[in-house]
């Protein structure tokens, strides 16, 4: 309650209330979501059980963690901020919530070694058949698969040093363009190049796409221009365009062009394109080069220093389906893989880790990614089409974070949420195609 003095100051009366009200009641939404597609179900099936009666089922962990980083939470810690919601979670079906040391300790049980990583390998198959669930709602059939690495800062005893002088984790995401999920996750050390292993990540990529849809065309950083990861592009027919290496046989090509090649794509847009073909020593077919320069501006001030700053773009885009200008507008598009990463750190928790054991945190960040993957399948799939472009946080701040007060009446379990008809009837109709989803599964 709240009254007004004279001088206008506002006087605030905490007042005690028989009721059982939630300011997280948009969570009832996605979580029904979540439940029409057997996310439970698929828990319990593909993660190894408790090792006797008394312990909780694999499912039990696994929904409280996504139930926590959705709602906005961090740190295992802010689990006991969300058991205060005890008529949300009844509400929710998640009728028990374990304390974070037991997450905790559940996460490295989940991540052994020395047990096989046994539950990181089911949590793999879960965020497959939810993946393959998605993407079969979507209506795409071709797709464009955008793979980086990133970096996570952190000061834990495993943590090793990375390139960038930070101790953290270097995970490798690919992630789908039309449909912003991320498909493969590859948790690595921080000492890991983010170079390693792109081939085994393309085909891991490529085995995981459900039935008569596939991967049609693959964007990448200079931490992709690999001879063997090419040749598999090209033999599989997938359209590729990767940031080049300025190596010795690159420059000395940039350096080769004619004046008369170079040609500004719009007259006045401050950059001119040049085309080459080029091969590498293991690569079995050429490909073009579309080689991009700027004028160094003040350049005075830096002795030595060649006029021009240059990027180089390989790809197999034939000239007849994609000029040089389109070549490198679409792959400057990747850029939107940056933001997608920047949503999975810091809309979904990802940019810390709870455990000093790497093998722990593999664990914490596949449920991470799960929990952003059911996101998107439900702001594109359940929601209105323009909230597909909503942050996370904007999603908590317009449909989680709602007013509600559950009412226990006649042996049903009630919400009432403080909106507007307006909202309300937007709600409900997001809680129909939930339904309708649901159904379908």
């Amino acid at each position: 309650k709240f009254t007004t003095e004279s001088s206008g100051m506002m006087l605030l009366f905490a007042v005690l209330v028989d009721e059982t009200l939630t300011a997280h009641a948009g969570l009832a939404l996605l979580a029904e979501f979540t439940h029409g597609l057997s996310l439970r179900a698929l828990v319990d099936r593909y993660l190894p059980q408790p090792r006797s009666h008394r312990g909780y089922a694999p499912s039990v962990f696994v929904e409280t963690v996504i139930l926590l980083l959705q709602s906005g939470g961090r740190t295992l810690a802010d689990l006991r901020e969300l058991g205060r919601e005890e008529a949300l979670l009844g509400l929710l079906r998640q009728d028990v919530l374990p304390d974070p040391d037991t997450v905790g300790d559940w996460l490295r049980r989940m991540g052994d070694p020395e047990t096989g990583q046994a539950g990181l390998a089911g949590l793999g198959q879960v965020r497959d058949a939810l993946t393959t669930r998605l993407l079969r709602r979507d209506g795409v059939t071709d797709y464009t698969l955008d793979v980086d690495a990133t970096l996570i800062e952190a000061e834990k005893r495993d943590a090793q040093w990375s390139y960038k002088g930070l101790t953290g984790y270097m995970p490798l995401l690919g992630f789908l363009v039309e449909t912003p999920v991320c498909l493969v996750e590859e948790f690595r050390e921080g000492n890991i190049s983010p170079g390693s292993g792109h081939l085994a990540f393309y085909r891991a990529c490529q085995a995981r796409m459900p039935q008569d849809k596939r991967i049609g065309a693959y964007r990448a950083d200079s931490a992709s221009y690999q001879a063997e990861l090419i040749n598999a592009l090209e033999a599989d027919g997938v359209r590729f365009s990767i940031t080049a290496d300025q190596d010795a046989a690159v420059k000395t090509l940039l350096r080769e062009l004619p004046e008369a090649a170079w040609t500004e794509p719009v007259p006045g847009c401050g950059y001119e394109l040049a085309e080459a073909v080029h091969t590498m020593a293991k690569t079995t077919v050429a490909f073009r080069l579309i080689c991009k320069r700027e004028r160094r501006q003040q350049l005075a001030l830096f002795e030595g220093a060649v006029p021009y700053v240059y990027h180089v773009i390989a790809t197999n885009w034939l000239p007849e389906e994609q000029s040089a200008h389109a070549v490198l507008d679409r792959h400057n598009q990747r850029g939107q893989a940056e933001n997608l990463l920047k949503e999975l750190k810091h809309g979904m928790g990802m940019e810390r880790m709870p455990c000093g054991e790497s093998y722990a945190n593999a664990v914490w960040f596949r449920l991470g990614v799960i929990a952003y993957n059911l996101v998107v399948g439900f702001t594109r799939l359940a929601c209105p089409p323009a909230w597909a472009r909503h942050t996370i946080s904007t999603l908590r701040w317009m449909l989680l974070q709602v007013a509600g007060r559950i009412v226990h009446h006649a042996g049903q379990v009630v919400l009432r949420l403080v909106v507007e008809a307006e909202r309300l009837a937007l709600l409900r109709g997001i809680r129909h195609r939930c339904w309708a989803l649901s159904a379908a599964a």
